[in-house]
């Protein structure tokens, strides 16, 4: 089966279903799996993976290894 068909077989199911928990249920797959932006890389991040390099980032930070806007400019001229 091809994506496109699975995506139509989906869909298809998705307006058959009267239950608003099945629906709820579906709709929290989908949002967990929703990509909600990229690394530099362009590697997707879903929005848990998201958090968890953002909060690696803040303790990054916190822990002082970061390069300030000066020593950037300074390393910029060595270039």
């Amino acid at each position: 089966m091809s994506l496109e068909s699975i995506k139509i077989d989906i869909a298809k199911q998705l307006f058959n279903i009267d239950k608003m928990t099945v629906l709820e249920q579906i709709k929290r797959i989908l949002e967990k799996e929703t990509v909600v932006a990229y690394t530099t890389s362009g590697e997707p991040l879903t929005k848990e993976a998201y958090i968890a390099k953002v909060k690696a980032a803040e303790a990054d930070i916190e822990q002082g290894n970061y390069t300030t806007h000066e020593q950037l400019l300074k390393d910029i001229e060595k270039w």
